[in-house]
């Protein structure tokens, strides 16, 4: 049986909803969550409640972190935006919510068939915070520790490589995939729900790239209804298919 790989939902859960169908008509039950369920989106408790009623292992994500504290000296800065929809998303949250969110594990690692091991993370083994790209020089945030199998999320883009003992794997974005290759004056995000499926038996691992488009009138009008405060910035970040 597969295991599912999703990852960066960022409080989109009609994007989760269609991953989660797509999964039900494929007959995969089982997965791991990389992280970065909540922040960013219109529904941030729905994405979690979702999250856990799936019962997988869930990864600590820097948007999760960012929900728990801002950090002191953070890899990037921190915008009055982000801060804004970070004090929304609390708002929307209970003290059950933040206590599952600091509950979720900095690395999470599980059998696969056939004898092979996973080592899921967000950004690195070493920090959800490390970048890791197709062109990133392997190093020490490549390590693969024991496992066969590296998994992480955090740059929303789906990719794998082999390095050295291991094979890395990125699902890409549940909940907020882009183009990288965009015109920078026209950037905007696409309303597809990206994941991945590892295949593991006797004979070897492979991965499957999956890509579902989601109802984004749906996405919007939770933004709209649950009082988000930057909804018309977030309803015009889209670009809708077609």
């Amino acid at each position: 049986m597969p295991l599912a790989l999703i990852s960066d939902i960022h409080g989109n859960r009609v994007g989760l909803d269609a991953v989660l169908a797509d999964l039900e008509q494929l007959g995969v039950e089982d997965g791991v969550c990389l992280g970065d369920v909540a922040q960013g989106g219109p529904q941030p408790a729905e994405a979690l409640d979702r999250v856990q009623e799936l019962g997988w292992p869930v990864v600590l994500g820097n948007a999760d972190h960012f929900l728990l504290r801002v950090p002191e000296q953070p890899p990037e800065p921190v915008s009055e935006s982000q801060l804004q929809v970070r004090e929304w998303s609390l708002s929307q949250l209970t003290d059950a919510h933040r206590a599952r969110i600091d509950g979720f594990a900095a690395t999470v690692q599980r059998d696969l068939e056939g004898g092979a091991r996973l080592l899921a993370f967000h950004g690195s083994p070493l920090s959800y915070d490390d970048v890791l790209l197709p062109e990133t020089a392997p190093g020490s945030a490549y390590e693969a520790r024991g496992a066969d199998v590296l998994a992480g999320g955090h740059t929303h883009l789906q990719w794998t490589r082999r390095l050295g003992s291991g094979l890395f794997v990125n699902p890409g974005s549940v909940g907020l995939a882009y183009d990288r290759h965009q015109v920078r004056e026209d950037f905007r995000t696409t309303p597809i729900a990206e994941y991945a499926l590892l295949h593991a038996d006797g004979g070897g691992i492979a991965v499957e790239f999956r890509r579902v488009p989601f109802d984004l009138e749906r996405l919007v009008a939770a933004a709209s209804a649950n009082g988000h405060p930057r909804a018309d910035e977030y309803a015009a970040q889209w670009r809708p298919l077609g």
